[in-house]
């Protein structure tokens, strides 16, 4: 009930720009990053949240400034919008950075990312940042984000609802189900567009969507307990088809997501797994 509740106010107060952090090669640098660094599947979910939150906002808190600064510029005084695009473009790697090891902080895992750590990997990529920038870093982002860091991923999802799923006395492998789950979530996050892409396609009934349909689509795309249900189904049906019917039935019951959803859900990432067109 707290993450259904988290979850729905969450999507009632999503900016307009949600997912715009969230694309391929930022997530894949993201997890080969947490990966290199030996960091649990919970903090690199949690870092990818941290990093779209917080750059949303320092867009934001930019654009704010970029309108400020052309009423000064009228006055002969501000600085230009490329000079504060800039600002984006020569500390996101930092940035992205700090939120890995925020996310290493709070997962609770033995394997914290120090700032010697993270400076020497700075420094292979000819980054000349001192330890006191990227304390500086790691505080701007808490700062940004009014310390409200600790944000629920999908997996924390994923894993509650297979805890129910068994406690409701669906009888599947634990073990098997939950390491395929979080592979699928792994795709899920690295083909994230064209998943989503394929969805819209399906329940707009429509190749072509309108710049209204996307924009409204937008609270399905961020909607957690939708892709932990949708992960959880295709899982299911990989391992134990015989079992599908029964899951996403119980899936419908536990979370109000309707069985038609779910099974569209499962569909679009079945798809773009197997690379077929056909259905």
């Amino acid at each position: 009930i707290h993450l259904a509740t988290e979850n729905e106010r969450y999507l009632s107060k999503l900016p307009g720009r949600a997912g715009c952090f969230k694309g391929t090669r930022i997530v894949e640098f993201i997890f080969l990053l947490s990966e290199k660094w030996h960091l649990d599947h919970s903090a690199r979910y949690q870092a990818v949240e941290l990093l779209e939150r917080f750059m949303i906002k320092q867009v934001e808190q930019i654009c704010k400034s970029s309108r400020e600064n052309a009423r000064c510029r009228e006055q002969g005084q501000g600085s230009s919008w490329s000079s504060l695009k800039d600002q984006i473009y020569d500390t996101f790697v930092l940035r992205l950075v700090s939120c890995i090891q925020l996310a290493s902080k709070l997962s609770l895992h033995y394997n914290i990312v120090n700032s010697d750590t993270a400076l020497k990997f700075l420094q292979s990529l000819k980054y000349s940042y001192t330890k006191q920038e990227l304390l500086e870093s790691e505080l701007a982002v808490l700062e940004t984000l009014h310390f409200q860091v600790n944000v629920s991923t999908p997996l924390a999802y994923v894993e509650l609802l297979l805890e129910v799923l068994g406690h409701n006395g669906c009888l599947l492998p634990a073990k098997p189900l939950h390491q395929m789950c979080m592979q699928l979530l792994d795709f899920s996050y690295l083909t994230r567009d064209a998943i989503y892409d394929t969805l819209l396609k399906i329940a707009i009934e429509n190749s072509t969507p309108s710049k209204l349909q996307v924009a409204k689509f937008l609270t399905v795309k961020e909607d957690f307990m939708l892709l932990a249900v949708g992960i959880i189904s295709t899982s299911v049906f990989i391992l134990n088809p015989g079992h599908w019917k029964q899951v996403v039935e119980h899936l419908n019951c536990i979370t109000g997501v309707t069985s038609q959803s779910i099974l569209e859900f499962s569909y679009a990432v079945l798809k773009h797994i197997v690379g077929s067109t056909t259905p």
